[in-house]
This record gives structure tokens, C-alpha cells and sequence, in this order.
């Protein structure tokens, strides 16, 4: 066993306690997880300053002097140690309120000492709480006169001892028992000179125990380099291995998609409509398997460009079928398609799980024999006993729904893999794109249907709850229906959030009267219950819906014009704005209400700012990218490889584009990674394989 894959309680310094924490709070389980665990800053330890020097704008000060008097101040149940350090400038008062006693006798008057420590201007002087203090004779001891890396830890981790300065110790006696063969080197010599790299031993080293803040500068590139190259390549390697798989050719576009395009269709298809309708035709005569993502925002029209796909297969003898992730939004689907499919002949069947008994064996004969040109339906599209006559196109909605290996199982359903159009209606950002999707092409819808209003999307604080309600109670009356969004069920002791249960009696009150019909929505409903509070709203039987985040997906109600979103800093740009999505489905002007505390924090304020200042799906999404990095973008933590360690998708965009220019060159010279010089990569991405498959295609 390499060292590397060693268990993180056999490191002196961990034992078995710590080690579980490590392992629960920093998924740290091993030696080289500790290794790969990167500081987050650096700070200057090199500088030596007077006390004289000390100023406001100074958020770290390291100094040089003689500890003078110590004091024990305060009530005897909360004594404070206060001692005084002193150059020849002047003196600064050092304070600790914890661990006094043992403080106190670890001091001695007189000595000559190092202080670091973040300085505080209390009642017209300058002192520093808490500072890390050691004797400045004491080399084993100091790290002044260093780069100090800073590591985050949670308040479990600083329980066990293990803050910032305890993960330092620890990576300290591990880069110590290391030898150089236990770092070998995994990039190519060629892409080290190239793009002048640190070597990974020397990068190791320096990023953890820096000389300078070039040396670590240096280092955090090559790691960030590292991380975004190995990314690309097994990407790209992908997207070679696919490009290789025949796909079923569909020469026709004949009688059904023509009929439908002259006589059916309800209206003029957008300019962004064609030109991905262009895009799909072309895979589809290229005698390759199509794998194309179709990006567009939420009422974009990418329903009746995937509609239109099927029947280019119909078209060419092929069956298709439309999969997605909850039973209401297959019956939507079905609702929708059934009457336009049904005048150009063509049969259409819905199969769910809630299907049993004849009409269960009914649909599974005709999915077989083929009477069935499309088959719409969950996840029991995938169930073994389905069988299809000659399945030729899979399109799957909302695709980051589904597990990759539900959505493999789809390819087993022909003798042929299927072409496959899966769509999304969370926008994901070119760069982001350009990374975790490309093994597909992406088709993008940039603009809606015409006709569509832009929702007004405001804020209100709490204090405006009684003019949020009277406004509700106008658009009921004109007719219209509301949305009310709570982001939990029950009372949380840790969250002072109001939940939907309280919500629920709150706004029952509020709109006493027969005119007012309230329906509730939750995930911890049965399937036919929730199923049954859906069908009433969007039948126009209740004008109410309070619900929590159920709702997302599945609701298409033009006559709902009000989103009313409880809590709205609890949420994500990304849920935020698909909740939004859920009105302005109708030509009448729409609402979306964000409802907040009164006090937000930065972070909860610039979301908020971003919703009300913009519509477009796109910005949000880079946005949402900005603030809080790709591993939480919804569905991305499906990848296997895309829980970026040290690099960031937004801010490091030119290596990005560095990295992806330097795995294609690669690849263009050794698409099989067969040369020795890149045995290690070749082993790296057989190793990635094991760990995850790529989420972004279906086989």
C-alpha cells in the first residue's frame, strides 16, 4: 500500500478520536487527503513592526519585545490575564479571557517574545486578545520569519485541537516523514516546461511551508493547473470515446414533423428555437450518437423543440420517449403532448410507477411492439420488464434529477444506443459549461416566446407583510392565483425560520372566506395526496398553494401571477430564481415577493440585490457561481470531479482555458494516453473511472 492511502488516525499527532472528526467535518481519511487539504491564505509572518507603528488598518501585527507586568483583572468568575509587552517605542497590552491560569505560569516577566495577534483600539489605546506568543530564542517553536498557512476548520475540529495551527502541525509532520518517491510526478515534462510549473514534490513543500509569498504563489498555480487539466482531459477523453459510437442516422424529416410544423404548431418559433432544431437535425443525420444538452431558461420553449426531435424520429420508423423525474411532471408532459401527437396519428403512452395490472401489461405490449411511436413517463421507463421495439431518441428532462446510473439504463433499451437530448431549465454558465459538460454539445434557447411580460421581482422586510397580503387578496380577486414558498415543514430549533405548518394556519386566518381556497404541499405527503393538491390549483379549484420547495418543478399554472417566497435569504440564487419560474407562464403580469428578516447578512443581500435586478436565467447563474463556487450549483455534485480542492471556475477562468488548449494538444498527439510520459495520467483517469462516471452523459 503507498504511503499516501495510510489511514489518518496511524499520523502521530491524530489517534483514533481526532481521526473521526477529521474524517466527519473534512472528509479526511487518509494521508494524501490530508496532503491535498489547501490553506486558504497565507499570512505574512516575515514583518516585524514597532508598537508605534500599530494603526487601525493593520489586521495582523507581529512584534518583538520584552513582557513587562502581568496582571489578573475582572470579577473572580471571569478573570482576564493582562500582560504588557514592551519595545523601545512604546507597550501594547496582551489579553487572554481563556486558559488564564496555565497562561500565566507558561509566562515569564522579563523574556524577550514574539507576538502575533489581530491589534483592537479599546478606550484610546491598542491591545491584542488572544495572541499567539513564543520566545523568540526558541527556533523549534517559532514560525516567524515565514509565510504561516491558514487552513479552515470548524468548531468541532478546534474542540480536538485542531484550529488553523493544529492542521499546520499536523501536514508538518507529515511533509517531514515523507520521501521524494512519495510524491512522484503525474504531469507530463512537456506541459511542466511549457506552462513553468513547479515540479509536484517542490509545489507540495511550498504550499504548505512557504519561503515566500512567491513560493506560494507559484505553488497554488501549479495545483490549480493540476486540478483543471487532469479535469479537462478525462472530459475530453470522453467526449473522443463518444464521438466514436454510431448513432441510428434519421435521413427523414417526413409527413409528422412537417404536418406539425405547417398545421399544428400554436406559434412562431423563436430565432434560438430554429437554430438548436438545426443543431439536433445535424447530429442526426451525421451517423454518430447524438448527446446534446438544450440549456434554456424557465417558459423558453424547449418542451416543443424536444417534441419536435421525436418526431424527426417517428419520422425514420423510431419509437422516442421523454423521461422526468416526478410522476406530475410526466403527466403534464403527457397532458400536453398527447393532443398535438394524437392529430398526426401517432400513439402516445404514459407509464409511472402508480400504473398497475391490465392497463400496466397493456403499455408494456404496446412499448414492445412498437404501437406506441412515444412513451413518456418516470423513472419506470427504466424498469427491466420495459422493453421497446426500436428506441431511437431518449430525451430527459430536468436531467441532473436522475442518477447516472438510472440514466445508463436507458441504453440498454435498443440494440443501438439511442440519441440523447437532455435538457435543463437551470442555466449553467459558459465556463462552467465549457468544464463539467464537455463531453456534450450544448444547445443554448437565449430568448422567450413573444408576448412574455418580464416578472417584477421585490423585496419586502417583514414590516410590509400586511401590504404583501392585501396586494395577494387583489390578484385573487381579479381571478389570478398565488404561490406562497416556505423552506421548511416543521420548526427547526437551530433556524428561526418560520415553517409551513405555522405559515399555513397564519394565512388560513388571513384569508378567511369562501373566496380565498388554500391548498398545502409538502414532501412528506403521499404521492397521491400531493398529486391531489397539484391537480386542484392547477385546475383553478384552490387560488392559494403553500408549499415548500415541491413546487420547483412540475407546476405549469398560467393563471398563477404571485410567488410569494418566505425566508428568501434561506434560499440559493439558482432555487430562488427557479421558484420565480413558476409564474409568468400566461400573458398577465407577474410577481415574484422575496420576504426577509430585517437583518440580512452581505452575502443574503447580494442574492436578494441579483434576483430583483435581473431575469435573465444566465446572469443568475454566473452569479450564483460567483458567490458560492461550482460545487453547489444544483446537480453538479453528481460529477465525481467536479469538488474543486483549490481551483475556482470563475476566478481562474485563464487557467481554465490554459488547461483545456494543453489537454486537447495532448490528446491530438496520444489520443489513448499509450506514451510512456503519460502513464500516470492514464492511470489517473482509470482510477477516476472507478470513483464516479461522468453525470453529464447518458452512457
Amino acid at each position: 500500500m503507498h504511503v499516501l492511502e495510510t489511514s489518518i488516525e496511524y499520523l502521530k499527532g491524530v489517534g483514533p478520536q481526532r481521526a473521526e472528526v477529521l474524517k466527519k467535518e473534512l472528509q479526511i481519511f487518509t494521508f494524501g487527503d490530508l496532503l491535498n487539504y489547501f490553506p486558504f491564505r497565507y499570512v505574512d509572518r516575515t514583518q516585524l513592526v514597532k508598537v508605534n507603528d500599530i494603526t487601525d488598518d493593520d489586521s495582523y501585527v507581529q512584534l518583538r519585545g520584552t513582557l513587562g507586568s502581568m496582571r489578573l483583572a475582572g470579577d473572580p468568575s471571569r478573570k482576564r490575564l493582562v500582560a504588557t509587552l514592551e519595545d523601545d517605542t512604546g507597550y501594547v497590552e496582551l489579553v487572554w479571557f481563556k486558559g488564564v491560569r496555565w497562561i500565566k505560569d507558561a509566562l515569564k516577566t522579563g523574556k524577550e517574545y514574539i507576538v502575533f495577534g489581530r491589534p483592537q483600539f479599546f478606550r484610546g489605546k491598542f491591545s491584542i486578545p488572544h495572541p499567539d506568543i513564543q520566545l523568540a530564542d526558541d527556533p523549534k517553536l517559532s514560525v516567524a520569519g515565514k509565510l504561516e498557512a491558514v487552513y479552515s476548520t470548524t468548531e468541532k475540529l478546534t474542540l480536538r485541537g485542531l484550529d488553523s495551527k493544529g492542521i499546520g502541525r499536523l501536514l508538518r509532520t507529515l511533509i517531514e516523514r515523507l520521501d521524494p518517491h512519495d510524491l512522484d510526478e503525474n504531469l507530463p515534462p512537456g506541459i511542466l516546461a511549457r506552462h513553468k510549473l513547479m515540479q509536484r514534490e517542490e509545489a507540495m513543500f511550498a504550499i504548505h511551508i512557504p519561503e515566500s509569498q512567491q513560493d506560494a504563489d507559484r505553488a497554488v498555480r501549479r495545483f490549480k493547473f493540476e486540478e483543471l487539466f487532469l479535469l479537462q482531459l478525462g472530459i475530453l477523453r470522453l467526449k473522443h470515446g463518444r464521438e466514436s459510437v454510431k448513432g441510428f442516422p434519421f435521413p427523414e424529416l417526413g409527413e409528422y414533423f412537417n404536418t406539425y410544423f405547417k398545421v399544428h404548431l400554436p406559434f412562431d418559433l423563436t430565432s434560438a428555437q430554429k437554430r438548436v432544431l438545426k443543431e439536433i437535425r445535424k447530429d442526426l443525420l451525421a451517423g454518430k450518437q447524438m448527446n446534446r444538452l438544450l440549456q434554456g431558461d424557465v417558459g423558453s420553449g424547449k418542451t416543443v423543440v424536444a417534441l419536435m426531435a421525436m418526431l424527426m424520429a417517428c419520422d425514420n420508423g423510431f419509437q422516442a420517449c421523454l423521461m422526468a423525474p416526478t410522476e406530475i411532471l410526466a403527466q403534464q408532459h403527457f397532458r400536453n403532448l398527447r393532443e398535438p401527437l394524437s392529430k398526426l396519428g401517432l400513439q402516445t403512452a404514459l407509464f409511472t410507477g402508480s400504473i398497475k395490472g391490465a392497463t400496466r401489461t397493456t403499455l408494456l405490449k404496446a412499448l414492445k411492439s412498437g404501437v406506441a411511436h412515444i412513451a413518456i413517463g418516470t423513472h419506470a421507463l427504466i424498469e427491466e420488464q420495459v422493453e421497446f421495439r426500436n428506441l431511437g431518441l431518449v430525451v430527459i428532462d430536468e436531467q441532473h434529477r436522475f442518477g447516472v446510473a438510472q440514466r445508463a439504463e436507458l441504453w440498454k433499451k435498443s440494440d443501438h444506443p439511442p440519441h440523447v437530448l437532455v435538457m435543463t431549465a437551470t442555466p449553467i454558465p459558459r465556463t462552467l459549461a465549457m468544464t463539467v459538460y464537455g463531453d456534450l454539445d450544448v444547445s443554448v434557447i437565449d430568448e422567450l416566446p413573444p408576448g412574455r411580460k418580464p416578472i417584477r421581482t421585490e423585496h419586502r422586510f417583514e414590516s410590509a407583510r400586511l401590504k404583501v397580503f392585501n396586494f395577494l387578496k387583489q390578484e385573487i380577486r381579479k381571478g389570478r392565483q398565488v404561490y406562497i414558498v416556505y423552506p421548511l415543514i416543521h420548526e427547526s430549533e437551530k433556524l428561526d425560520l418560520k415553517n409551513l405548518m405555522e405559515g399555513y394556519e397564519a394565512i388560513s386566518r388571513d384569508f378567511a372566506g369562501d373566496e380565498f381556497r388554500i391548498g398545502v404541499l409538502h414532501g412528506q405527503m403521499k404521492s397521491e395526496d400531493k398529486d391531489f393538491e397539484m391537480q386542484r390549483f392547477a385546475s383553478g379549484k384552490s387560488n392559494i398553494l403553500v408549499s415548500t420547495m415541491v413546487v420547483e418543478v412540475g407546476m405549469d399554472v398560467s393563471n398563477a401571477t404571485v410567488m410569494v417566497i418566505e425566508n428568501a435569504e434561506r434560499f440559493g440564487l439558482s432555487q430562488l430564481h427557479q421558484l420565480r419560474g413558476r409564474v409568468g407562464r400566461g400573458a398577465d403580469q407577474s410577481y415574484c415577493i422575496l420576504m426577509t428578516g430585517d437583518k440580512l447578512g452581505d452575502y443574503a443581500r447580494q442574492r436578494i440585490r441579483a434576483m430583483c435586478d435581473t431575469n435573465d436565467g444566465f446572469r443568475i447563474a454566473e452569479l450564483d457561481l460567483e458567490l458560492r463556487g461550482p460545487g453547489d450549483i444544483e446537480g453538479t455534485r453528481q460529477s465525481g470531479g467536479l469538488e474543486l480542492r483549490i481551483a475556482n471556475l470563475v476566478t481562474d477562468q485563464k487557467i481554465v482555458a490554459e488547461t483545456r488548449e494543453a489537454a486537447q494538444s495532448l490528446l491530438s498527439e496520444d489520443p489513448d494516453l499509450r506514451h510512456p510520459k503519460n502513464f500516470r495520467l492514464r492511470q489517473h483517469l482509470q482510477d477516476k473511472r472507478k470513483e464516479a462516471i461522468a453525470w453529464s452523459r447518458i452512457s
